[in-house]
C-alpha cells in the first residue's frame, strides 16, 4: 500500500516515520527546505519508544506522479485549503484520504473538494513537537491512530488500511464509531485549548487559581452539550478521564494552541473553537465560556496578523 504523508511535522513526521521504520511504502510531501533538511540529516525521531534517524523518500508540490493508496493528512487545520492543491494530483479513484486534524470542519472541506468517497475519519493521540534542530520529539509515551469509515461500515478498503498500519510500533485501531471518537477528542481539545489560552496557564496553574478547576469543568460541560446536541454524547468514561486531566493539581498539561500563542504563532481558533461556538448557536446551546475563549483568541489572531 503506497502511503503519502502530507508534511513531515510533529504529527505526520512521527507516525509516517514509524510506518517507514516498519518497512511500509511511505513518501513524504514536504516543502523544498524540509526536503533538503531530510536529505542532509535524515528524519530524526526522539522518543521514549526509541530514537531513530530515517531516510525516507520525499516529494515536493508539483512533482507528484500518479495516485497513492492512502494520504495521511495531519497539517494544522488553518493550512488545509492551501495544502489540498499540493496533494490533489495524488488523489485517484481508489485513494483513501485519512485526516487526523482537530475538530470536524475539515471533513466538510475535504468532502467539498474531493467528494465523500475518499474521505475517512481519523483521530491521533500523540504529544510531539519539532525542536530547533528539526527533530521530532515525543513528549509523552502515548501514540495511537484511530480510523474508520464515516458511516461506520467495515469495508474491504478500510480493512486493508488497518492491515497496513497495524504492527508499526504504535497503537492502531479500526473503529466503527469514528465520529464518536472525533467528537470526544474535540470536546477535550476545545476545553483544554480554550481554558489554557483564556486563563494563560497550564492546567496546574489553573487548578491552583480560585475557581479555576470549576471553570475548566464548566467549559467542558458546554463542549459536551454541543456534542450531545449533535448526536454524539461523550461517554461517562471519557468524562471521568478528562475531568481528572483538566483539574489535576500541579499538572504541566497545556494545549498546543497555548504553546503556539505563547510563541506568537498562528492558532487553530476557527477550527477548534469558532466552529464549535457556531454549532452551539445552531443547536441553541448556551456556551458563554467557549464564546469568551473564542473571542479571546480571535483578538490575539487579529493582533498577530497586524504586527
Amino acid at each position: 500500500m503506497k502511503i503519502l504523508v502530507i508534511g513531515a511535522g510533529a504529527t505526520g513526521g512521527y507516525f509516517g516515520g514509524r510506518l517507514s521504520q516498519a518497512g511500509r511504502d511511505v513518501t513524504f510531501l514536504v516543502r523544498p527546505k524540509r526536503a533538503e533538511q531530510i536529505a542532509a540529516e535524515g528524519l530524526q525521531l526522539v522518543s521514549p519508544h526509541g530514537d531513530v534517524t530515517l531516510h525516507p523518500p520525499t516529494v515536493t508540490a508539483g512533482t507528484l506522479a500518479g495516485p497513492y493508496d492512502v494520504i495521511l493528512l495531519s497539517v494544522k487545520a488553518y493550512g488545509l485549503d492551501a495544502v489540498m492543491d499540493d496533494f490533489a494530483p495524488a488523489v485517484g479513484p481508489d485513494t483513501m484520504i485519512f485526516p487526523v486534524l482537530n475538530g470536524m470542519k475539515h471533513i466538510d472541506t475535504l468532502t467539498l473538494r474531493f467528494g465523500a468517497g475518499p474521505v475517512l475519519g481519523g483521530v491521533c493521540l500523540v504529544a510531539t513537537t519539532i525542536d530547533p534542530a528539526g527533530r521530532i520529539v515525543q513528549m509523552a509515551p502515548m501514540q495511537e491512530l484511530i480510523y474508520g469509515e464515516l458511516d461506520g461500515s467495515i469495508t474491504p478498503r478500510v480493512q486493508a488500511l488497518d492491515a497496513a498500519i497495524k504492527g508499526a510500533g504504535f497503537e492502531a485501531k479500526l473503529s466503527p464509531t469514528i465520529l464518536q471518537a472525533m467528537w470526544e477528542k474535540w470536546v477535550f481539545l476545545a476545553t483544554l485549548g480554550g481554558i489554557t489560552c483564556l486563563l494563560r496557564g497550564t492546567i496546574g496553574d489553573i487548578a491552583a487559581a480560585p475557581g479555576g478547576a470549576d471553570l475548566a469543568l464548566r467549559m467542558r460541560g458546554e463542549a459536551a452539550a454541543v456534542a450531545t446536541a449533535a448526536g454524539y454524547p461523550p461517554s461517562e468514561a471519557m468524562l471521568t478521564r478528562t475531568g481528572g486531566a483538566l483539574t489535576a493539581a500541579g499538572s504541566p498539561l497545556a494545549s498546543s494552541m497555548y504553546r503556539d500563542m505563547r510563541n506568537g504563532g498562528a492558532v487553530e481558533v476557527e477550527q477548534i473553537l469558532g466552529d464549535l461556538v457556531a454549532r452551539a448557536k445552531g443547536f441553541g446551546v448556551d456556551a458563554p465560556l467557549l464564546g469568551a475563549a473564542y473571542a479571546n483568541l480571535s483578538v490575539y489572531e487579529a493582533g498577530r496578523l497586524k504586527s
